[in-house]
């Protein structure tokens, strides 16, 4: 990898540390509510499929060996393997495979339905079979605990993430030719 690559991975894994740590809880769910999801989305709008899958895979092996990165200083591999292990399993997926299909140009509109219909998509599906299993509750119940009180929000995120990351590519030349 160039030195560019990794300076820009290396950038990207400290954002989604900081992004944790954004970060509250809500009484009715073990989900918490993270600036993770702008991040995510911004990973996958700025870097290719392979840098996104390096970038968020770090993320979760330094989470895993127990440095507290994960939502509100969490750590450790019970909180991957636990209730909400299927959202961080999910913001492994969700920015590589937005990655693919986000296409070659910049544009707001395109973005926006990839970061919804792709990248929520794929964190809440993930989420949700976690927690069913880990809670023993019904795929219904974890739909109306723990994705949708969580949509408003990051709907709003969504469309932040997508303005921020079309500010980068504007801003800096080097992302466009990398993506």
């Amino acid at each position: 990898m160039k030195s560019r690559q990794l300076t820009k991975i290396a950038i990207c894994i400290a954002l989604l540390c900081v992004s944790a740590y954004i970060s509250f809880p809500l009484p009715f769910t073990p989900a918490m509510v993270t600036a993770m999801t702008i991040v995510i989305n911004m990973i996958a709008f700025t870097l290719t499929p392979k840098e996104a899958f390096i970038t968020v895979g770090i993320y979760l092996l330094m989470g895993s060996i127990g440095l507290p990165v994960f939502g509100g200083g969490a750590s450790g591999i019970g909180k991957i393997l636990g209730p909400t292990g299927g959202y961080y399993f999910g913001f492994w997926i969700a920015p590589v495979v937005m990655s693919i299909v986000k296409g070659k140009g910049v544009s707001f509109k395109r973005y926006l339905v990839v970061t919804i219909f792709v990248g929520l998509t794929i964190i809440y599906a993930l989420g949700a079979i976690f927690m069913s299993y880990y809670q023993q509750v019904s795929m219904g119940t974890v739909v109306m605990s723990a994705i949708v009180p969580f949509i408003p929000g990051d709907l709003i995120k969504s469309v932040a993430s997508v303005y921020i990351s079309m500010a980068l590519k504007r801003a800096l030349p080097t992302l466009r030719e990398a993506c």
